[in-house]
């Protein structure tokens, strides 16, 4: 006996009359708002910023909240990865970034190359990075760029 189950066309039917509707982005978002930025939030980051703790001062990093001096200050975190967290953050300020494009760190140099705001100068320099895998994701990243412009364009 086989253990495929053949559905009859009623049931199909009703299958799709009780088939979930689908949201966007959009909606659900609307329906579960982020909380708002208050002035406790953002003076718990800068003690956070602070922490001894190597971890921790990632989440701040991390944050889209963090005020532009703490993000200056955790751009020149002796912790690696700290500012490697930064460098992948969306909200680093170009300037920033730039900065990071000069890091000792190739790790951090690389999450800058991929940083989807970094710029154009910013990517040429790395282009020509000391470190290999530094310049292959820079090179990857301009061929996600390319294949994304022949995508775009009109048949």
């Amino acid at each position: 006996m086989s253990c495929i189950r053949f559905n009859t066309p009623a049931q199909r039917a009703q299958l799709a009359r009780m088939a979930p509707t689908m949201k966007s982005a959009e909606e659900i978002a609307a329906e579960h708002p982020a909380p708002p930025v208050t002035e406790s939030k953002i003076r718990r980051l800068r003690i956070l910023a602070e922490s001894p703790v190597g971890k921790i001062r990632e989440s701040v990093a991390s944050s889209y909240h963090t005020p532009a001096d703490v993000i200056d200050k955790l751009a020149a975190d002796p912790d690696e990865s700290v500012r490697a967290v930064l460098a992948r953050n969306e909200t680093t300020p170009c300037d920033v970034l730039r900065s990071l494009a000069d890091d000792e760190s190739a790790t951090v140099r690389g999450w800058v190359a991929v940083n989807y705001f970094v710029p154009d100068d910013v990517m040429v320099k790395l282009a020509d990075d000391s470190d290999d895998t530094v310049r292959r994701l820079v090179a990857w990243k301009a061929s996600l760029a390319a294949e994304a412009e022949l995508t775009a364009q009109p048949a």
